[in-house]
């Protein structure tokens, strides 16, 4: 059966879960504006796994209407009772560069209690490109969360803000592994006279991963 606007419309319209997510999964075989308009049935579905595959498919095909986009997003982001559905809101904002929703993303991050929600933010940031995401990068480096903090690492030499490296330095002695391997990798992307002094001791780091990963980036 060959699928066709109409009967993708039908799945998304039915009233059985499993045809609504085939639906959305049938959207890639779709022109791409026909598809975004069909994705608007069910980004607030009932069902949250329904409204978390409809929003995953949103940085794909959001380019189509970035406004009409930036709302719904935004709605999601800020009023949809499922952590992990406000998570990949976070997710597609950055992804289609929609830097007028930095406000929302900062307000939910500092009134949030969920993790998985503040680490999208963060995570998102760099991708996102706003230079506004600096100072929420810095406050988030210091999280208690130890995945925050390393998504801050990656988000700061994503972002490409400079002033990234005095931050990063102190973390290069880091007694986790994991972070000093982020440090490198963030550093190598800001570039700058102690930034490299730094990926030059981290060439050293007793642990082999930080130690090559800082070789391959110097």
């Amino acid at each position: 059966m060959s699928v066709t606007p109409e009967s993708v419309k039908e799945l998304l319209s039915a009233a059985d879960f499993g045809d609504r997510m085939r639906g959305i999964n049938q959207l890639p075989q779709l022109e791409s504006a026909t598809a975004f308009e069909l994705l608007q049935l069910v980004v607030k579905d009932r069902h949250p796994r329904i409204r978390y595959a409809a929003i995953s498919k949103m940085d794909s095909f959001g380019g189509e209407n970035l406004d009409a986009s930036l709302e719904l997003l935004r709605d999601r982001l800020l009023n949809d009772p499922e952590p992990d559905v406000q998570a990949v809101a976070a997710d597609a904002l950055a992804a289609l560069k929609l830097t007028s929703a930095f406000p929302d993303l900062a307000q939910v991050y500092h009134q949030s209690p969920e993790w998985l929600v503040q680490f999208s933010i963060i995570a998102a940031l760099g991708e996102m490109g706003d230079p506004r995401g600096f100072d929420l990068l810095s406050e988030a480096i210091s999280s208690d969360n130890e995945l925050i903090k390393t998504a801050a690492l990656a988000s700061l030499g994503e972002l490409g803000d400079p002033r990234g490296v005095a931050l990063l330095i102190p973390l290069a002695s880091d007694p986790d592994w994991q972070i000093r391997f982020r440090v490198a990798q963030s550093l190598s992307r800001l570039g700058g006279e102690e930034g490299r002094a730094t990926l030059n001791t981290l060439a050293q780091d007793s642990v082999e991963q930080v130690a090559q990963a800082a070789q391959e980036l110097l």
